[in-house]
């Protein structure tokens, strides 16, 4: 659906921002541009004196800039001068965000089963499927080509973009916004042989030679359980979450997952947790409330992540972190005792040097005894 997004005076927007505007007050804002882009009837996004040395190179009468920021002397008409310049732009890209553009109608494509309950102002786009028992809220937007399981409950104010898959029994709360070709609900990659693997004996031998002896079939362990997601959670493009085997995975209120993260079976993951793409977290871990992934972290099977805690980029988790504990690395440990580590790896050729100087310099072939 699409949004007003304008225009606005300077004012207006302050105020919807919390803030007070300075200079002209009634300059119109048609939208947000980069510095260097912007037009006299843009508000230039120039949140740090580095963005601001290019205001010179577009037109703009106004800027968001920092708390303090002299903008008389950078040629402005107006500006706002919030004390944090990244927190006002989440609310200032809010105001000007036209939204994905569906039309507020139930697409006479779409495929909605008679047993399905839909609020009376949910929006169904172009060749959607929802299925029986499925229960959809006030507000919410199923966009073209999606697909709401049987029995699937979604909270009211949902926005579901193109392509995206709710699996049959899946629970989603409150203003719940999955992005283009999100799966919730796929089953879990569990599988199990009839005799003792040899993945399992190199597990518990922490890698002895397996000799494979035990070439055997894997049987599917169904997935039983569905998927329990919170109020105000955010799930990015291609990203998987996975139902759970007997109990339901969870992911807590507020969570934000970036594209093409996965999420596997049993897993529960607690409030405001934010994860950058390509995380990866194993089955039936837990994971506390606050943590902090970077891109392409990988969490390990069965393990508890404390709350607070934040891993770096790349990073590998191969065992319990404790709550407020900062990562880094693989596999992964205390961010200051790897970044030592690091160091000391880099000294290792002048180390080798000086070793071999060392010897060279105590050795004396040919000397008599």
């Amino acid at each position: 659906m699409s949004r007003p997004t304008g225009p606005y005076t300077l004012g207006e927007i302050a105020q919807a921002l919390g803030i007070a505007a300075e200079g002209d007050t009634e300059l119109l804002i048609n939208g947000a541009a980069e510095p260097g882009d912007s037009g006299p009837d843009h508000l230039a996004i120039a949140t740090t004196p580095v963005y601001a040395e290019r205001l010179a190179q577009g037109s703009a009468r106004a800027a968001l800039l920092w708390e303090g920021a002299d903008w008389r002397a950078l040629g402005l008409d107006g500006a706002i001068c919030p004390s944090r310049p990244r927190y006002a732009l989440s609310s200032l890209t809010a105001r000007f965000d036209p939204g994905p553009g569906f039309a507020p109608v139930r697409h006479p494509s779409a495929v909605i089963d008679p047993g399905a309950q839909l609020a009376p102002d949910v929006t169904v786009g172009a060749l959607a499927v929802i299925e029986a028992g499925a229960r959809i809220g006030a507000g919410a937007v199923i966009g073209p080509q999606a697909y709401v399981g049987a029995d699937a409950v979604i909270g009211p104010g949902a926005l579901l973009r193109e392509g995206v898959r709710i699996g049959a029994r899946v629970s989603i709360g409150a203003r719940f916004t999955a992005q283009p070709g999100a799966v919730v609900g796929s089953d879990g990659f569990s599988f199990v042989t009839p005799e003792v693997s040899d993945v399992e004996r190199a597990r518990a031998s922490l890698g002895e030679e397996t000799g494979g002896a035990s070439a055997q079939p894997w049987s599917r362990i169904h997935s039983l359980g569905a998927v329990s997601i919170g109020e105000d959670v955010e799930i990015g493009a291609n990203a998987c979450i996975d139902r759970g085997t007997i109990r339901d995975t969870v992911i807590g209120d507020g969570t934000k997952i970036d594209n093409l993260v996965q999420i596997a079976h049993n897993v529960v993951i607690g409030r405001h947790c934010l994860f950058a793409g390509q995380v990866g977290i194993a089955g039936s871990t837990v994971v506390g409330d606050h943590v902090v992934m970077g891109g392409q972290v990988g969490v390990a099977d069965n393990l508890t992540i404390g709350g607070n805690a934040v891993v770096a980029a790349g990073s590998k988790v191969l065992s319990n972190v404790p709550a407020g504990r900062v990562m880094m690395g693989y596999p992964a440990t205390k961010m200051d005792a790897q970044v030592e580590s690091y160091k000391a790896l880099r000294r290792l050729p002048r180390l080798f040097r000086d070793v071999a100087a060392l010897k060279k310099a105590v050795s004396k072939p040919g000397a008599s005894d």
